[in-house]
């Protein structure tokens, strides 16, 4: 008998083309696999800053119907992935990395003074920091709406992945901003139980490349802490033996910030990377993060 592979997704039209594609992938590796989707908490917070969602928002149920054993896997934007998981679920795959840049699209050229539209907290402070000349609001919605918001004047500009932008084939003028990405932008992750008997099949596609620079970006963000409710940054490239990481850590209102770059050592990146985040913490990122949490938790 055939066993498929059940792969569940969130319904969202980038959603659907992020699984398509590793389902056309893991078709050519042999693998039969059929998607299930999965109405997330965050998918109906339409109206609200994804934050208050709270961490996970966009996987918990995905988690969930995993447990349960409703589904075998999972595909997910991997910045949506908490660094706290389930011990069950495991990083079973990274695809290689498309572009981790923001980039800001607009239909006529932005002026000082135009109205730019982003629902992230980095974006926010990012944008209060290095272009002041723009006034900032939030905006929610899926790539799609966010468009047709733009499109309708509701925004001069707005801020988004340019990965989601190629990956949806969205032909609009942007330029890209010179941010500290969010950390695993640009990534697609599958994850899966290390009891399913397809997961060295799945785990094969792999790119060690990207699941380093994942890692890196990850344990920088877990010990730093903070999670959705604080603006940071961090990147991670690998270059040799070794991994180019820059990370930012800013005030909510952009107008302080601690940045920080350097290379750590691929070999023992686990422990560099968290040597690196204390760096940040040491350098007066702790106590930005603890003030953007208080602010948050009293908002």
């Amino acid at each position: 008998m055939i066993n498929i592979l059940r792969i569940g997704t969130r319904g969202s039209k980038l959603a659907l083309i992020q699984a398509e594609t590793v389902k056309s992938v893991l078709a050519k590796n042999g693998v039969e696999s059929e998607l299930v989707i999965v109405k997330t908490s965050g998918d109906s917070f339409t109206d609200k800053p994804f934050r208050e969602a709270g961490i996970g928002a966009f996987v918990r149920e995905i988690d969930d119907r995993m447990l349960s054993g409703d589904i075998d896997a999972a595909v997910h934007s991997m910045k949506d992935v908490p660094t706290k998981r389930p011990q069950e679920i495991a990083v079973c795959a990274v695809l290689p990395r498309a572009s981790p840049y923001d980039v800001l699209i607009f239909e006529r050229p932005v002026r000082d003074g135009d109205v730019i539209g982003t629902s992230s907290l980095r974006r926010h402070a990012q944008l209060a920091r290095y272009f002041p000349q723009y006034v900032r609001r939030q905006i929610r919605g899926n790539v799609d709406t966010r468009i047709r918001k733009l499109r309708a004047s509701e925004f001069s500009a707005i801020v988004l992945a340019e990965a989601g932008l190629e990956r949806l084939g969205v032909r609009i003028n942007q330029k890209r901003l010179p941010f500290v990405p969010s950390p695993n932008q640009g990534i697609i992750a599958i994850m899966a139980s290390e009891q399913i008997r397809e997961y060295e099949a799945v785990s094969v596609l792999n790119d060690s490349a990207t699941f380093v620079e994942a890692m890196v970006e990850r344990v920088i963000m877990e010990t730093l802490g903070g999670g959705c409710l604080v603006p940071l940054g961090v990147f991670a490239q690998l270059q040799g033996d070794s991994v180019s990481v820059t990370a930012e850590v800013l005030s909510l209102d952009g107008q302080r910030a601690v940045r920080l770059a350097d290379h750590i050592s691929m070999e023992n990146y686990d422990h560099d990377s968290r040597a690196f985040a204390l760096r940040i913490k040491e350098n007066g990122g702790e106590a930005l993060i603890a003030e953007a949490i208080a602010t948050g938790f009293s908002a």
